[in-house]
């Protein structure tokens, strides 16, 4: 601020994280985006929070404070899905633990209230979009309220935020006080005893366009699992920005309002005064580095150091993943000339030696497409593209994704592409010259997919494609690899414990993985993370798209088992599998056959003092 001239900022950005300036890190992703704007912006990262001190170092703020948790929620930051504290918080300087708060939004909002009772707070990140109704909450096991109520915070922006927060920042720099700016898509906030009864009393679940779709109260949802089901249908009905309606939600005596989400970012360079691009977000003039008083690494920025982001959003609807809740369902694009900047970008960087670590986003191969007619899109309720099937109007070419992967091999400076992102397995077997390309020039040896399973039953619930895809994709891959001379292999992940699955689907799944003489090193246990469908289920016992029962592994141990039997072939874990297959009647699996998963348990050998002398032989 010195250096600048500047005596005051307009907005201070609070983050959970390490300051790293960076496009994949959320909070300097948006506080270069309002400098580029024109506002003064600064960033407190991991403030001391057991003290005000820290949230007047930067002074007062002229607008607001920015409030984030950081790139995850600070309870699945700390705590794995056996409640255990992680060993490490890749976000924290070496990984350091300890550096930010549990539920780290309410307590740095309430932090910048204290420190300056006037300015306005405004929340963003993953925790507080995925909090801003009332949610079930894994590590408490309780329904917690909507996080604008325990923030006290004057409004929440949810999703990606950068047109509503520019927009808001740029209302109240031209003289708008926050009551004023409760218009603006992408955002939500609290409303008094008055008007929460006047929208509770005109509306209902039937509603006029423009009108807000009523929820069940947080009461409701708190004492009763069918509406707490019913709110999450309701929810998830209204994620499409071309046709989502407000929604609104009691809380005792108040409410939450929230507006419907942000139209999606224009693609490539965007057109017009008021528009917001991809290319314009990830051309700005980033350090691509921590911040210099750090003496130690951040884990998380040595991951995507190297990496290149070619758009957001998912149009899969995955139930165990947020990112259609928080990223858009619709798929965001930057253009090839955006993309080879950045790749100059990298070439000055000092340690860059060539080598492109990931070329993709929340999947590797979602680029550029869209439906092929925007009226069909704009009126479209469905919560996925390619569940149970792939929509006939979706246009699933990968040509423009082939050319994009060409271009960055050709450019100046490198030497490898890699695709660590995540292959969408029913897309991709859809374009054999993908796969070819994929195997030929962006692997290095292993390919990690996720199948997540193989049981129907679940798949139905994770609303993913059946296995078949699976070894479709493996076929075409392992063909290619070979056209190309390289040993390759694929590397599938699964999830235990999922809404749907019971002890004999995992049963399904060893057996499967041992008659393909798979391994799995690495086994995703599930994790009911805030406001996801699977997290509903898992809360509620009821599927919400259905509103049909559904089995939960609810407690720790038979979560623990489900696990277990994904790693059949460790010893360590043979207990468990014993104890595993007992539970599911599949004893039979135990011994030393060709289709048994563990050995028997050995018996135990008597001291031997104990053992009863050999005769004489006669």
């Amino acid at each position: 601020m010195r250096d600048r001239g500047w005596d005051e900022l307009d907005i201070v950005i609070v983050s959970g994280d390490a300051y790293v300036d960076h496009p994949a890190f959320g909070p300097p992703l948006i506080g270069r985006f309002l400098e580029h704007r024109g506002f003064r912006v600064g960033i407190l990262p991991q403030p001391p929070w057991r003290c005000v001190d820290a949230f007047r170092s930067l002074g007062k703020p002229r607008l607001f404070f920015g409030v984030s948790a950081g790139n995850l929620d600070s309870m699945l930051n700390r705590l794995t899905a056996q409640k255990k504290n992680r060993s490490e918080d890749q976000y924290s300087p070496s990984g350091a633990t300890g550096c930010r708060p549990d539920r780290a939004t309410i307590v740095y909002a309430n932090r910048c209230r204290e420190a300056y009772p006037d300015v306005p707070v405004v929340l963003g990140g993953i925790e507080a979009s995925l909090r801003r109704l009332a949610h079930y909450d894994y590590w408490s096991d309780t329904v917690r309220r909507s996080i604008l109520l325990d923030a006290k915070a004057d409004l929440l922006v949810f999703g990606m935020g950068e047109r509503a927060a520019w927009e808001v920042a740029r209302r109240l720099r031209d003289g708008e006080t926050m009551d004023q700016v409760r218009d603006v898509r992408g955002t939500g906030y609290v409303v008094g005893r008055d008007l929460a009864e006047m929208l509770e009393a005109a509306e209902s679940e039937h509603v006029a366009d423009g009108r807000p779709v009523v929820l069940p109260t947080y009461e409701e949802v708190a004492r009763d699992k069918h509406a707490h089901a019913l709110a999450a249908r309701l929810f998830h009905l209204e994620m499409n920005p071309g046709n989502a309606r407000p929604l609104f939600q009691r809380h005792g005596d108040r409410g939450v309002y929230f507006n419907p989400p942000a139209f999606p970012l224009e693609d490539g360079a965007g057109t017009g005064s008021g528009s917001v691009s991809m290319d314009e977000l990830y051309d700005l003039p980033f350090n691509r580095a921590p911040h210099p008083s750090y003496d130690a690494p951040i884990p998380a920025f040595e991951t995507v150091k190297h990496s290149i982001v070619l758009m957001r959003g998912c149009f899969g609807g995955c139930t165990f993943c947020s990112i259609t809740e928080h990223e858009g369902r619709v798929v965001q694009n930057r253009s090839a000339e955006s993309v080879l900047g950045e790749i100059r970008a990298l070439r000055r960087m000092d340690d860059f030696r060539g080598t492109i670590s990931d070329l993709g986003g929340p999947t590797a191969n979602m680029y550029k497409m869209r439906c092929k007619s925007q009226t069909i899109e704009e009126k479209c309720r469905r919560s996925s593209c390619v569940y149970p099937k792939t929509c006939d109007n979706l246009v699933t070419d990968h040509a423009p994704l082939i050319d994009l992967m060409r271009k960055v091999r050709r450019a100046e400076g490198v030497k490898h592409v890699f695709i660590a992102s995540g292959v969408r397995l029913d897309l991709a077997v859809r374009s054999p010259e993908y796969v070819e390309e994929l195997a030929r020039h962006h692997v290095g040896g292993q390919l990690s997919v996720a199948p997540e399973h193989v049981s129907p039953s679940v798949l139905e619930k994770m609303k993913k494609p059946g296995i078949a895809s699976y070894e479709r994709f493996r076929e075409m891959f392992s063909c290619a690899s070979d056209q190309a001379g390289k040993e390759q292999y694929d590397i599938p992940y699964f999830i235990s414990g999922h809404p749907g699955c019971t002890l004999a689907d995992m049963v399904e799944l060893a057996t499967w993985l041992k008659k393909n003489r798979r391994r799995p090193r690495q086994v995703q246990d599930f994790i009911p993370t805030p406001m996801s469908l699977a997290t509903t289920m898992y809360h509620t016992g009821i599927d919400p798209l259905t509103m049909t029962p559904v089995h939960c592994a609810t407690g720790l141990r038979e979560k623990k088992l489900q696990k277990a039997l994904l790693l059949y072939w460790d010893k360590e874990q043979w207990p468990l599998v014993r104890e595993a297959l007992r539970a599911a009647g599949r004893e039979d699996l135990v011994g030393h056959g060709p289709e048994s998963l563990v050995p028997p348990e050995p018996r135990e050998v008597a001291p031997r003092a104990l053992r009863r002398p050999k005769r004489p032989a006669r």
